[in-house]
């Protein structure tokens, strides 16, 4: 599978009516407000997801959020005839997103569930720091990348953990996060249209593979429809929205300056806790605001060789 595996185009008779217009929507908008879209509901989603893991499982909560994210996206981007179209190297390349996305979801709520957000996202961000390194072309974006690196690390109150089975969960869900960036920029180059429909294709993959998995511990939620509402706007808030707003900016940006960009996160956490939870935070928090701003401001997107 190289470089090159894309999503092959809708073709005559094939266009996707809800997909129209998404590539010229995320050309027109800058790749940037995608990010920070996504950036707010990956810390919603999963705020709302450890409320319900009391009354669902771990793994219960992860078979909702996909076969909800699955169930929304079949009809929008009809993944059987992206699989019955696609060529055999297209066909891997979506397997294997679909089995990363299924995987890193359950690896991520099972690390949630025994450790605190700030490890499990201190654990994420190594791997996205790798993944920046290995795009860096000039010394203006290394001093970025440090730039955004400190203020991160000012913002993430990092306290170890001596959980091993938990450690373990959060190493795997950060190795797997590095596939989803990766493969999931593979998946783009298709356009913005065309790799939300290949992003359709691997969630129902990624359903497939869960199917057996999560289901038994999900049933309650059937049982109860404000449970089954909740885990609806978990699996729209966790799987949906940001995944589709991820395939919008990875459409125009490098890999590279995608996984710069995810130095973010912490600060829309702040954030939202000052908006939401009402939580000021303190001068060094501040600090690591300011500074994450600067050097993603300061990065400048070069193109990924191919």
């Amino acid at each position: 599978m190289d470089d090159q595996t894309q999503v092959p185009p809708a073709g005559p008779g094939a266009t996707r009516p809800a997909l129209v217009g998404l590539d010229s929507l995320a050309t027109r908008l800058p790749p940037h407000l995608w990010f920070a879209v996504s950036a707010v509901f990956h810390y919603l989603g999963p705020a709302f997801a450890v409320l319900l893991f009391p009354h669902v499982g771990v793994l219960g909560m992860a078979w909702l959020r996909i076969a909800t994210a699955a169930l929304i996206f079949a009809p929008l981007t009809r993944p059987w005839r992206i699989f019955a179209r696609a060529d055999s190297r297209t066909r891997l390349l979506l397997i294997a997103f679909g089995a990363c996305l299924a995987v890193m979801n359950c690896s991520f709520y099972l690390a949630l569930d025994r450790l605190p957000i700030s490890l499990v996202a201190a654990i994420e961000f190594v791997g996205t720091i790798g993944i920046a390194l290995v795009g860096l072309r000039t010394a203006r974006n290394l001093a970025a990348l440090a730039i955004a690196v400190t203020g991160t690390l000012l913002l993430i109150d990092v306290k170890w953990s001596s959980d091993p089975v938990g450690l373990f969960w959060a190493f795997l869900n950060g190795l797997l996060f590095v596939g989803y960036i990766v493969l999931g920029h593979r998946v783009a180059r298709a356009g913005a249209g065309d790799g939300i429909a290949g992003l359709g294709a691997a969630m129902a993959v990624a359903f497939v593979v869960v199917l057996p998995i999560g289901f038994s511990d999900a049933l309650p939620a059937f049982f109860s429809s404000p449970l089954l509402i909740a885990a609806i706007g978990v699996g729209i808030c966790s799987s949906v929205i940001p995944y589709v707003c991820d395939q919008l900016a990875m459409s125009r940006l490098p890999s590279s300056s995608f996984a710069m960009m995810l130095s973010l996160l912490p600060v829309t956490a702040t954030l939202i806790g000052v908006v939401v939870l009402r939580q000021i935070p303190s001068l060094g928090d501040c600090l690591g605001v300011a500074l994450v701003v600067a050097g993603v401001a300061f990065h400048k997107p070069v193109a990924d060789r191919a």
